[in-house]
């Protein structure tokens, strides 16, 4: 197939279920002010950063609804009210290591306790995830927390919205330009990480749709043990073994997840090339069952057990057979 018409494949087929299949980011506040974010130290502990990261973060909705900017700041608040009776240990205040509240926004929150996990999951999410769809995100983080400690206490999650993430109609998310800018960032933070949890802490990286390709060109460093996409693109890589990290490494899709039917091939610096699922990419695959683009941490899903098993340490990769029996 001509160059040209694989260039036009590929574009045609991420538009047109981007457009069938919106995840919209239309509500985003790209001049809503806020506080420069808290800066820290590489050693910083966790508990340091939550205080300062909290008022940080009830300022900027202060500033926010000032502007007139009702819907962000109500998005804010909600983010600093947190959710009675999710698992976080202490209580339900909200546990943030970083808040942005400048443009799409960032933030890092976490599930559980750092000083004492020995299993650490960091969560990255795709396209379209900002400040003002940051719940959807988070409910995700809560459902897998949850999951994890029904079977063991010492677990701990980080949803990592440490990065401007693509709009999933945009240019931008058919590249890996924002995510290079998001591994620049991650790599660091997991390296930090590294050094405030238990020495015997293993981590776990879940990459869901475009944050795979931000977990493909991220040094993972040695604490990593499990690196996870999910609902991928492709990667930019064309197998496992050229991806930054040591780690094992796995990959599932639901089979109602719509980003099946893009063109896994790449052109001229467009599109991620090789299907993480398929055989050739040399992934560990797992049971996804019937898991659509949206819903691979929902509770109850056989896809959310399989990647508590992952960061548990319990699961073996599926066999075809196995497949088929948990769609």
């Amino acid at each position: 197939m001509p160059r040209a018409r694989l260039r036009r494949t590929l574009l045609a087929g991420l538009v047109a279920a981007a457009v069938v299949f919106p995840v919209s980011a239309a509500s985003s506040s790209p001049n809503t002010p806020s506080p420069e974010p808290v800066s820290f130290g590489a050693h910083t502990p966790p508990q340091a950063r939550y205080a300062e990261n909290l008022a940080n973060l009830g300022e900027a909705a202060r500033m926010a609804q000032d502007a007139g900017r009702t819907r962000r700041a109500a998005k804010l608040r909600a983010m600093a009210a947190g959710t009675p009776g999710a698992p976080e240990s202490g209580g339900p205040t909200p546990r943030f290591l970083a808040i942005d509240g400048r443009g799409k926004g960032r933030a890092i929150e976490v599930f559980g306790d750092l000083d004492t996990a020995d299993r650490v999951t960091v969560l990255v999410p795709g396209s379209d995830t900002t400040l003002d769809t940051y719940q959807r995100f988070r409910a995700g983080a809560v459902a897998l927390q949850q999951r994890l400690q029904a079977e063991h206490a010492r677990s701990a999650v980080v949803a990592w919205l440490g990065y401007d993430t693509p709009g999933t109609v945009s240019t931008t998310v058919l590249t890996t330009g924002r995510a290079d800018g998001a591994a620049s960032e991650l790599s660091p933070f997991l390296a930090w990480l590294g050094k405030v949890t238990p020495p015997e802490a293993h981590l776990s990286l879940l990459c869901h749709s475009y944050g795979s390709v931000v977990c493909a060109r991220t040094g993972t460093g040695p604490k990593v043990t499990d690196v996870v996409l999910f609902g991928s693109p492709g990667t930019g890589a064309a197998d496992a073994r050229a991806l930054r990290t040591g780690a094992r490494v796995w990959a599932g899709r639901g089979s109602a997840d719509w980003i099946g039917r893009v063109p896994h091939v790449r052109v001229a610096g467009i599109g991620f090339g090789t299907d993480p699922v398929d055989p050739a990419f040399g992934a560990r695959k797992f049971a996804a069952g019937s898991a659509g683009h949206s819903d691979y941490l929902k509770p109850g899903t056989a896809s959310l057990d399989s990647l508590a098993r992952i960061v548990l340490g319990t699961a073996a990769a599926t066999t075809p057979a196995q497949e088929a029996s948990h769609a």
